[in-house]
């Protein structure tokens, strides 16, 4: 992969920022057609484009296909946010003379796009989370230009869906500049210390997103930075639901773990089940029925070595399923499940050796005691995650599963019931965010509409001249958005339109 030199990032980055102001004031009609052209398009070119994902990425056709299209719904879902406008949050408070604390001016409030945004692409998401991902996505609609750096661990799908994407966006006049590709690790940090930049999304491991994090934040104009970096994802199984549904939760779990090799960042790391259980045969016999299945890449094959000998190497850990874990000549992995368990208390003496996220196929079981210590031990143990998933039994509402759901209310962005947390639905009212070290922000969310409102800000016209406010402020309302009145104006309530 050739790097981008710093004379072409010259170039890119001037270009964002002179497509910026163009592109924020595209109506919703011509930026939603873009979206839309952009989702074709990548349906049209979807044999090309998986073709080269499984040759650079070794994971499935299907798993692939499946990423592609909800890249492509994803899209247009923006596209209908757009159309809509209520991601504006339009507020409009008349003038009024008689207000109760004095008089009020005419104020209108809007949201608007933040300008040039630099995304990061994931190495596990070749679609979903790569160069037209939920990021650039959300960007996009948000009426920012994208800059993407591409990953080195598929840098010609990369290339490629580039090409394709902004094919489609000239056939239908959206503006040139809106999506430009950068490669390598040096052109990323240029990027991001560049004044033009001004909001950058990633998605990978807590060591890069920390460095990233802390560029983004030590700029002498500091940029908002979302970077989504690790999780372990707990799951507690109670015991009654063990004796309701035993085999359902050894099929989810094995599945949910072993699913595209185990390298997902909602994988669930932990499963937390009673002691005497009785899991461990049918978990170790599930696992051996997984075919081995490759690595992404050479760097993510060694760090799950590194952390699976780490693990296996901990003292009061019993191994459940060992599974496999070999290497070509290249560096190449290739990898079973790998599944093992230790006692509430072991995992306690050893967190400094367990309770790092392994980004590959392996899970720790672990046995607790009483229910009643679960929502104590989550908070011994765990900071921060995308997930936290409780399985209880039809009706089970007790004292100590209510504190347990309480903790990880407030300590995960999505909290699941009697699910997997591998799956992330495509929707409104989706959550992929979580504290720190999660997140490095917990106030957006990376899939889902709300993740617009990362890319937009603020801003309030007092007192402002008709015929020099934007459109989405106006009286007469060319772009149809809703308007939210305050009680001086002709209508009240969210979601009117002048």
């Amino acid at each position: 992969m050739t790097s981008t030199s710093l004379d072409e990032l010259e170039i890119i980055a001037a270009r964002a920022e002179h497509v910026a102001a163009e592109w924020a004031e595209t109506s919703p009609s011509d930026r939603a057609a873009a979206l839309v052209a952009a989702a074709d398009a990548l349906t049209a070119s979807a044999g090309e484009l998986i073709a080269i994902a499984m040759e650079e990425t070794g994971l499935a056709e299907a798993r692939l296909a499946g990423e592609l299209k909800r890249t492509a719904v994803q899209l247009r879902l923006f596209a209908e946010v757009v159309l809509d406008g209520g991601y504006l949050d339009v507020r409009i408070d008349e003038a009024d003379p008689d207000f109760v604390l004095g008089p009020r001016p005419d104020l209108r409030r809007y949201l608007i796009p933040l300008g040039p945004v630099l995304n990061y692409a994931a190495s596990n998401f070749p679609f979903a989370f790569s160069v037209l991902g939920g990021d650039t996505a959300s960007a996009l609609a948000a009426g920012c230009p994208v800059i993407v750096k591409a990953h080195s661990g598929h840098p010609r799908l990369s290339e490629a869906t580039a090409r394709v994407v902004n094919h489609a966006l000239s056939g239908v006049g959206a503006p040139d500049g809106i999506l430009q590709l950068v490669m390598g690790q040096d052109a990323g940090v240029a990027l991001l210390q560049d004044s033009r930049i001004q909001a950058g999304s990633f998605t990978g491991s807590i060591h890069a997103g920390q460095l990233l994090a802390g560029i983004a934040a030590g700029r002498p104009i500091p940029i908002p930075f979302y970077g989504e970096l690790g999780s372990v994802n707990p799951v507690f199984v109670t015991a009654d639901a063990l004796a309701e549904r035993a085999e359902q939760i050894a099929d989810g779990f094995v599945a949910s773990v072993s699913g595209s090799a185990g390298q997902l960042c909602t994988k669930p790391g932990f499963l937390f089940v009673p002691t005497g259980h009785g899991l461990a045969a049918g978990l170790a016999e599930r696992a051996a029925r997984v075919p081995e299945h490759r690595l992404l890449y050479p760097g993510i094959a060694k760090g799950f070595g590194d952390r699976r000998d780490t693990i296996l190497a901990t003292p009061g850990v019993s191994v459940i399923a060992e599974g496999s874990l070999r290497f070509d000549d290249a560096g190449q992995g290739w990898a079973t499940p790998t599944l093992v368990s230790v006692s509430a208390a072991g995992l306690v003496d050893a967190e400094d050796a367990l309770l790092d996220e392994a980004f590959g196929p392996l899970a720790i079981v672990v046995e607790y005691e009483n229910d009643h210590e679960l929502a104590d031990l989550a908070d011994e143990l765990f900071a921060g995650n995308l997930t936290g998933t409780v399985h209880a039994a039809a009706g089970e509402s007790s004292l100590p599963l209510r504190e347990l759901v309480d903790w990880l209310t407030r300590h995960t962005g999505r909290v699941l019931f009697g699910g997997w947390p591998t799956g992330v639905a495509v929707t409104p009212a989706m959550q992929h965010g979580g504290p720190w070290p999660a997140t490095t922000s917990d106030s957006g969310t990376s899939v889902g509409t709300a993740a617009i409102s990362r890319f937009l800000r603020a801003v309030s016209y007092q007192g402002a001249p008709a015929e020099l406010l934007p459109e989405p402020l106006r009286d007469d309302n060319p772009w149809d958005v809703p308007q939210r009145r305050g009680p001086a104006g002709e209508s009240s309530g969210w979601g009117s339109r002048a």
